[in-house]
């Protein structure tokens, strides 16, 4: 059984984790007895530590307001899943310094024990190369702009920026923060026209001050739905139309449903609305389809795909001679 001192640690970790717990819940964690909690939550409260507790049959302990706590209560599967993720965020572009000054940051205020073992993975680990997917450069977002779209969204304020290339100035009522793809999008209504668009992070100037406070609207349909259609339709470099020479089911069974959009035809066939940032990456999603395809726009990508069909062809007639 754990000393009395280390309980307490797993008990406070514990009542950081969730907002409420029951005391049978907390027993169970701690194998205790419900007894043992509610005594050790009169030993935190003598430490200082505002545990607040309701009783009756909906009773619960949670921490209270103002609580000092210890920098970091984390268990072992706990740091090393944070020490992962920090390690993973200092290949992503816009975080490689401040993923790294997190990660050693942790790695001071853990336990020894837990200290050693989150420096072993970062010393064991290696970022691989941050455009694996693509030959384009992911593009830099700033930590800040994204601070202050979750604020925003936290507060239903809403955001007034410069938007793309031309800088077309926008206002949004911003819904959701979404990490797909290498980009940042926030998922949000334009309340002139009351229609819903993604708009890439790294595409946003906001502008000062925020737009004006709004009630939240539900969203019509599926997020991750809405975030693929229009990234097909409008957020990739390039943008693509293909005739698959399949039925939508097995075109939907080879893809990541995040490659694009899968549209039946009544001849049997389907079409497929799909991207990239550029052709060659286009290209060789399309080669990993395994499927026979006409391509419909653009042309550039016809052309492109013509001079691959040399090359692949002249290495082919190259081997066999």
């Amino acid at each position: 059984m754990r000393t009395t001192s280390g309980r307490l640690l797993d008990l406070l970790g514990l009542l950081q984790s969730r907002v409420e717990w029951t005391a049978p819940e907390l027993a169970a964690r701690l194998d205790v007895t419900a007894r043992t909690v509610r005594n050790d939550v009169a030993r935190l409260r003598e430490l200082g530590y505002p545990v607040d507790g309701i009783r009756g049959r909906a009773g619960h302990y949670r921490l209270g307001a103002g609580a000092k706590l210890p920098p970091l209560l984390l268990d072992d599967e706990e740091a090393v899943a944070v020490a992962v993720g920090l390690r993973t965020l200092t290949g992503v572009s816009g975080f490689e310094e401040s993923g790294a000054r997190a990660l050693t940051k942790l790695e001071h205020v853990l336990p020894d024990r837990l200290r050693r073992r989150v420096t072993a993975l970062r010393d064991a680990t290696e970022a691989g190369p941050v455009n694996t997917d693509s030959n384009v450069e992911d593009p830099e977002v700033d930590a800040g702009v994204l601070a202050e779209i979750a604020d925003a969204i936290r507060d239903h304020r809403g955001l007034r920026a410069f938007y793309g290339p031309d800088e077309a100035r926008v206002e949004v009522e911003p819904y959701r923060l979404v990490a797909w793809q290498r980009r940042w999008f926030v998922v949000g209504r334009d309340p002139a026209t009351d229609t819903w668009s993604p708009y890439r992070v790294d595409w946003l100037t906001l502008r000062l001050p925020g737009g004006r406070s709004f009630s939240p609207a539900p969203l019509p349909g599926d997020l991750t739905d809405l975030v693929v259609r229009e990234v097909a339709r409008t957020g990739w470099a390039v943008h693509a139309r293909l005739v698959i020479d399949a039925p939508s089911g097995e075109v939907l069974a080879r893809i990541n449903p995040a490659v694009g959009v899968v549209e039946p035809r009544a001849d049997g066939r389907c079409v497929l609305v799909t991207g990239g940032d550029s052709l060659e990456v286009v290209a060789v999603w399309i080669g990993m389809l395994g499927l026979d395809f006409t391509v419909e726009s653009p042309a550039e990508l016809v052309e492109h795909l013509r001079v691959l069909a040399e090359r692949y062809s002249g290495a082919v007639v190259g081997s066999t001679s």
